[in-house]
Protein backbone atom coordinates (compact mmCIF):
# COMPACT_ATOMS: atom_id res chain seq x y z
CA UNK A 1 0.00 0.00 0.00
CA UNK A 2 1.49 3.46 -0.99
CA UNK A 3 2.30 6.33 1.34
CA UNK A 4 2.09 10.26 0.09
CA UNK A 5 4.52 12.60 1.98
CA UNK A 6 2.00 16.15 1.97
CA UNK A 7 4.59 18.87 2.15
CA UNK A 8 3.36 22.81 2.46
CA UNK A 9 5.99 25.55 2.47
CA UNK A 10 6.72 28.77 2.91
CA UNK A 11 9.74 29.93 1.13
CA UNK A 12 11.91 32.92 2.71
CA UNK A 13 14.63 32.46 0.18
CA UNK A 14 13.81 31.60 -3.19
CA UNK A 15 17.72 31.45 -4.18
CA UNK A 16 18.48 28.98 -1.35
CA UNK A 17 15.34 27.25 -2.01
CA UNK A 18 16.24 26.94 -5.47
CA UNK A 19 19.31 25.27 -4.15
CA UNK A 20 17.40 22.77 -1.63
CA UNK A 21 15.22 21.35 -5.01
CA UNK A 22 18.22 20.49 -6.88
CA UNK A 23 19.53 17.88 -4.08
CA UNK A 24 15.90 16.48 -3.03
CA UNK A 25 14.46 14.09 -6.56
CA UNK A 26 17.64 12.31 -6.37
CA UNK A 27 17.21 11.21 -2.40
CA UNK A 28 13.54 10.27 -2.83
CA UNK A 29 13.83 8.36 -5.74
CA UNK A 30 16.83 6.39 -3.81
CA UNK A 31 13.81 5.47 -1.47
CA UNK A 32 12.21 4.39 -4.39
CA UNK A 33 9.84 7.02 -4.34
CA UNK A 34 8.25 9.75 -6.94
CA UNK A 35 7.34 13.05 -6.91
CA UNK A 36 3.26 13.08 -7.57
CA UNK A 37 3.10 16.91 -7.29
CA UNK A 38 5.62 19.85 -6.56
CA UNK A 39 4.73 23.81 -6.76
CA UNK A 40 2.05 23.65 -9.53
CA UNK A 41 -0.87 26.05 -9.17
CA UNK A 42 -2.84 25.73 -5.85
CA UNK A 43 -6.90 26.34 -6.23
CA UNK A 44 -8.88 26.34 -3.26
CA UNK A 45 -12.36 25.03 -3.42
CA UNK A 46 -12.95 25.13 0.78
CA UNK A 47 -11.95 27.41 3.25
CA UNK A 48 -8.75 29.82 3.89
CA UNK A 49 -6.57 30.49 0.77
CA UNK A 50 -3.04 28.07 0.57
CA UNK A 51 -0.50 30.61 -0.15
CA UNK A 52 2.07 28.02 0.88
CA UNK A 53 4.02 25.61 -2.21
CA UNK A 54 2.56 22.12 -1.84
CA UNK A 55 4.51 19.25 -2.71
CA UNK A 56 3.34 15.45 -2.50
CA UNK A 57 5.36 12.58 -2.88
CA UNK A 58 4.54 9.25 -3.15
CA UNK A 59 6.50 5.56 -1.42
CA UNK A 60 5.86 2.42 -0.52
CA UNK A 61 4.81 2.53 2.46
CA UNK A 62 5.07 4.94 5.55
CA UNK A 63 8.09 3.16 7.06
CA UNK A 64 9.81 3.81 3.71
CA UNK A 65 8.58 7.18 3.33
CA UNK A 66 9.95 8.02 7.19
CA UNK A 67 13.35 6.19 6.03
CA UNK A 68 14.04 8.45 3.64
CA UNK A 69 12.95 11.72 5.55
CA UNK A 70 15.72 10.83 8.23
CA UNK A 71 17.75 9.69 6.22
CA UNK A 72 21.70 11.19 5.92
CA UNK A 73 20.70 11.96 2.31
CA UNK A 74 17.81 13.89 2.97
CA UNK A 75 19.02 15.26 6.05
CA UNK A 76 21.96 17.02 3.67
CA UNK A 77 19.34 18.92 1.34
CA UNK A 78 16.59 19.55 4.43
CA UNK A 79 19.85 21.60 5.85
CA UNK A 80 19.37 23.77 3.26
CA UNK A 81 16.23 24.28 3.20
CA UNK A 82 16.00 25.01 6.46
CA UNK A 83 17.96 28.30 5.48
CA UNK A 84 15.61 29.28 2.53
CA UNK A 85 11.48 28.09 3.95
CA UNK A 86 9.54 26.65 6.62
CA UNK A 87 7.26 23.77 6.14
CA UNK A 88 5.05 21.12 7.42
CA UNK A 89 5.75 17.44 6.59
CA UNK A 90 2.80 15.32 6.70
CA UNK A 91 3.25 11.45 5.56
CA UNK A 92 -0.39 9.66 5.04
CA UNK A 93 -0.86 6.04 4.45
CA UNK A 94 -3.44 5.29 1.17
CA UNK A 95 -6.58 3.43 1.31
Amino acid sequence: MSAYVIVRVNVTDQDTYSEYMKHTPATVEQYGGKIVARGGDVTVLEGDDEPRRVVILQFDSVDTATAWYHSPEYQSAKTIRENAADAQFIVIDSV
